[in-house]
C-alpha cells in the first residue's frame, strides 16, 4: 500500500488517550453508562492499534528475513520493559504487590509484567514469537492459528465449564494459568493483531479515504452492538476482547493509511513514554491532590481526575518527543544519509501522475543510484511497492538475499549462463531477441519474462516492427511472459523534434502490442515510462511506470523542466569528517604536484572523501565546494583517493570532527546534487550511482 503513514502517528494521540481513559474512567462520576461505553468497549480498540502498527512493519520483515528481524525487535522491546519494570520497581516495592522469588516472580516477569499495564511488552514479545513460528511454518495461512487462538481468547472463562467435564482440558486449562493470571493476551490476542497489521501493509489500496472511513464507522457500530449485547446479557468472556475487534483495527489502519498525511516522528516517542508514565501519574495526582486537600477536584470528579493525569502524563513525557533522531557513529570518516521521510513523500508525489490501477515500479539499480539497494527497497516495501528493477541478475539476487518480495524485473541482457540464478530467486527477465529467448529457453529453467521493444533507443530489445521475432518466447516452454516494455529515448527534452519523436516511439510500442494480441499472445504487464516519460507524460495508461532519478527527489541536470512538477525532495545528503587543519604561508603550495598554490595566510582543511568514495576528481582546484558551519569552502589542489582539502580561511572555529557537507544542506546553504554534478561536468545519474560501497549509508527517519 502506497503513501504516506502520518496518519499512524496521529491516532497514537488519541490511543495514548483512550488508554489512560481505560485506567481512569474519566465519566464515571457523570454517566456510568457513557464510562462503559468509552472505556469497556471503544476504549479496546486502543492497545490492539498498536498492537497492529507494529505488525504493519515487523511482518513483512518476518516474512522476508526471518528470524534476522525477530532479533532486533525483540531486543528493542526486552529494553523497554527492562527500563519500565526499573521505573516501577518502587510503587512495587510500596504498594507489597512483588511477587515472592519462585513462580509467581517468574510468571509476573515473563507472562503478566510486572505492573499492570505492562503487561503489554512480555503480550508483544510472546506475540510475535509465536506470529515468527506460524509465518514460518505456514506462510500464508498463519492466520488461521491465529484467529483460532482469539476465538478461545474472546470465549475466555466461559470455557471453564467445558473443562470441568473434559480432565485433559482441564489439566490444559489449569496448565495456561501456571504461566498466565488474568493476562493472557500475549497468547491469544496479539499474533492475530500483528498479521492484520502485516497483511493490510502489503495490500494493494484499492479504497480512498472516505470509502475507509465509512467501513470504520460501521465497524464501530457493530463493536458497540456486541459490546452492550455482552453487558446486557452478562455473556461470560475476557472483557477485553471482542469478535468485531479486528475488523475495527483493520478499518481503523486503512482509514488512517489512506488519509497519506506526513509522518510525525516525534508523536511516537510520545505516545510510548504516556503509555508507560501514566500509572505513575495516576498516584502522583491522588498524592499530590490529598496532600493539597484538592481530593474532591482531583480524584472523586472523574473528569478533574482524567484531566490532571492526562496533563502530567503529556507534559513527563514531552522528553521523549523532542529526543533527536540517530546520527552517524561520530567517528565515521565518510556517510551518505538517507532521508527515509523524503523517500516516502517522493514515493507517493510519484504514484499522484499515474493512473488509475497503475503502480510504481522504483529502478534501484546501481546500488539504488548511490542511496543503498537494500535500504531503498525496505523502505519502499513498507509502503506497499511490490515490484522493482534492476540492471543485473546479481543485483536481483542481492535484493532477494536482503529479503526483497514481490517481482525483482532485471533490465539487461542476462545470459542463459545465470538462467539458475534466475530460477533460484525468482528474478523476472528482460528478453531482448529471439536468439536471447531461445538461449534461455535452452537453458532449461521455468522463468518470467518481460518482452523488451525497441522503439527507437536501439540499445537492447525486439525491433518493434518484428512481428515473428516477438512471437519466439510465446513457444519458448520455459519461458512465461507477464510484461511488454521499452524505454523512450527522448522523453527528457520538450522541445518539439523531441516530443515528436516521444509520440512516434509510443505509438510503435502500440504497434508491437496489437501485434502480439492479434497473433493471440497476452503482452502482460506494459510500461515504458522512466522517470522524466512520468514526468512529462503523466497519466498515460500503463500497469507501471520505473522511476529512477526522480524517485531520489533530484533531476538529471539543473534547470531541466517537465510538463509536471511534483514536490519532490532530495533524499541523501553527502557528508565527511574534518579530520586535520594545516596553516600556510603566502607562496606556499599545498596538494599532488603541489597544485593548490597560498596567495595568503591560508587554512586548510583535510577532509576525509576521495574518487575512491565515487566523489569526482574533476571538482579539484576549486570547482567544487563543500559546506562547513553553515558556509561555503573551495576544493584547493587536487581531490585525492581518500581526501580533499578544503579552504577554510574565512570560516572561523572549523575544527577536526566538523562534518563537512559535500550534497545537502548545512545551516540555510544548500549543495544540490544537480550543482555538483554540473561542476563535475556529468549529470546526478553518474555522480550519484558512482558513491561507493566503503561509504555507509545511514538511514534517517
Amino acid at each position: 500500500m502506497t503513501g504516506k503513514l502520518g496518519g499512524f502517528d496521529r491516532f497514537r494521540l488519541p490511543a495514548a488517550l483512550l488508554v489512560i481513559a481505560v485506567h481512569t474512567g474519566p465519566l464515571l462520576s457523570v454517566s456510568p453508562f457513557a464510562n462503559d461505553l468509552i472505556t469497556d468497549i471503544w476504549g479496546r480498540i486502543a492497545v490492539p492499534f498498536f498492537f497492529a502498527v507494529s505488525g504493519w512493519f515487523l511482518v513483512p520483515r518476518l516474512e522476508r528475513e526471518g528470524a534476522a528481524a525477530l532479533g532486533p525487535f525483540l531486543r528493542k522491546v526486552l529494553g523497554l520493559y527492562a527500563l519500565s519494570a526499573l521505573l516501577y520497581l518502587p510503587l512495587n516495592l510500596y504498594n507489597h504487590t512483588l511477587a515472592e522469588p519462585g513462580t509467581d516472580l517468574l510468571r509476573d516477569v515473563f507472562f503478566n509484567g510486572t505492573f499492570y499495564h505492562l503487561w503489554y511488552f512480555p503480550a508483544l514479545i510472546l506475540g510475535a514469537c509465536i506470529v515468527w513460528a506460524l509465518v514460518r511454518g505456514l506462510g500464508r495461512w498463519a492466520w488461521i492459528p491465529a484467529g483460532l487462538l482469539y476465538v478461545l481468547g474472546v470465549l475466555g472463562d466461559s470455557w471453564y465449564g467445558l473443562t470441568a467435564a473434559l480432565p485433559p482440558l482441564r489439566a490444559a486449562y489449569e496448565a495456561m494459568f501456571l504461566c498466565f493470571d488474568y493476562t493472557r493476551n500475549g497468547l491469544f490476542s496479539v499474533p492475530i493483531f500483528l498479521l492484520l497489521g502485516g497483511r493490510l501493509a502489503g495490500r494493494p489500496r484499492r479504497h480512498g479515504a472516505p470509502a475507509c472511513g465509512a467501513l470504520l464507522l460501521l465497524s464501530m457500530a457493530l463493536l458497540t452492538g456486541e459490546g452492550l449485547l455482552v453487558k446486557a446479557l452478562e455473556l461470560p468472556r475476557f472483557d477485553a476482547l471482542y469478535f468485531s475487534l479486528p475488523l475495527c483495527v483493520g478499518f481503523l489502519l486503512l482509514w488512517l493509511a489512506a488519509l497519506e498525511l506526513p509522518s510525525v516522528p516525534a508523536l511516537r516517542g510520545w505516545a510510548a513514554a504516556v503509555y508507560i508514565l501514566h500509572p505513575w501519574c495516576i498516584v502522583l495526582v491522588r498524592g499530590g491532590a490529598r496532600a493539597a486537600g484538592l481530593t474532591g477536584l482531583f480524584v472523586d470528579n472523574s473528569l478533574g481526575h482524567y484531566a490532571a493525569v492526562t496533563l502530567l502524563s503529556a507534559l513527563l513525557a514531552l522528553p521523549f518527543a523532542l529526543r533527536r533522531p540517530a546520527r552517524p557513529r561520530p567517528d565515521a570518516r565518510a556517510w551518505a544519509e538517507i532521508d527515509a521521510g523524503a523517500l516516502r513523500h517522493n514515493l507517493a508525489a510519484l504514484s499522484a501522475l499515474l493512473p488509475a490501477g497503475a503502480a510504481l515500479m522504483p529502478v534501484v539499480k546501481a546500488n539504488a543510484y548511490g542511496h543503498g539497494d537494500l535500504e531503498v527497497a525496505r523502505i519502499c516495501a513498507g509502503q506497499g511497492v511490490t515490484a522493482f528493477a534492476v540492471a543485473t541478475a546479481a543485483e536481483g539476487a542481492r535484493l532477494r538475499r536482503g529479503g526483497v518480495r514481490g517481482t525483482i524485473l532485471i533490465l539487461g541482457c542476462t545470459g542463459p549462463e545465470e538462467a539458475p540464478l534466475l530460477a533460484r530467486h525468482r528474478l523476472t527477465q528482460a528478453v531482448v531477441s529471439a536468439a536471447h529467448a531461445r538461449a534461455l529457453e535452452a537453458a532449461g529453467r521455468r522463468l518470467e519474462v518481460h518482452l523488451k521493444i525497441d522503439t527507437g533507443l536501439h540499445r537492447l530489445g525486439f525491433a518493434w516492427d518484428d512481428g515473428a521475432g516477438l512471437a519466439v518466447p510465446f513457444r519458448c516452454p520455459h519461458l512465461k511472459v507477464t510484461g511488454t516494455i521499452t524505454h523512450l529515448s527522448d522523453a527528457e527534452a520538450a522541445d518539439p523534434d523531441s516530443r515528436a519523436r516521444t509520440e512516434e516511439e509510443l505509438r510503435r510500442f502500440r504497434v508491437a502490442v496489437e501485434t502480439l494480441r492479434r497473433a493471440g499472445h497476452e503482452p502482460g504487464a506494459l510500461h515504458f515510462q522512466g522517470s522524466y516519460g512520468l514526468l512529462n507524460l503523466p497519466g498515460l495508461p500503463c500497469d507501471y511506470a520505473r522511476p529512477g532519478i526522480a524517485l531520489y527527489g533530484v533531476h538529471s541536470a539543473p534547470g531541466q523542466e517537465t510538463r509536471a512538477k511534483p514536490d519532490l525532495r532530495p533524499v541523501l545528503s553527502l557528508r565527511a569528517r574534518v579530520v586535520q587543519l594545516h596553516r600556510l604561508e603566502a607562496g606556499e603550495r599545498a596538494g599532488y604536484d603541489g597544485s593548490f598554490t597560498a596567495r595568503r595566510p591560508t587554512v586548510l582543511a583535510t577532509v576525509s572523501i576521495g574518487y575512491a568514495d565515487g566523489w569526482p576528481r574533476a571538482l579539484s582546484n576549486g570547482a567544487g565546494r563543500v559546506l562547513l558551519r553553515g558556509r561555503s569552502a573551495p576544493v584547493a589542489g587536487l581531490v585525492c583517493m581518500d581526501q580533499l582539502l578544503v579552504d577554510v580561511t574565512d570560516i572561523p572555529g572549523v575544527t577536526p570532527g566538523d562534518a563537512a557537507t559535500l550534497i545537502g544542506r548545512d545551516g540555510d546553504q544548500e549543495i544540490t546534487a544537480e550543482e555538483a554534478a554540473a561542476a563535475a561536468g556529468t549529470i546526478t545519474n553518474e555522480l550519484l550511482s558512482r558513491l561507493g560501497p566503503r561509504l555507509p549509508r545511514t538511514v534517517l527517519e
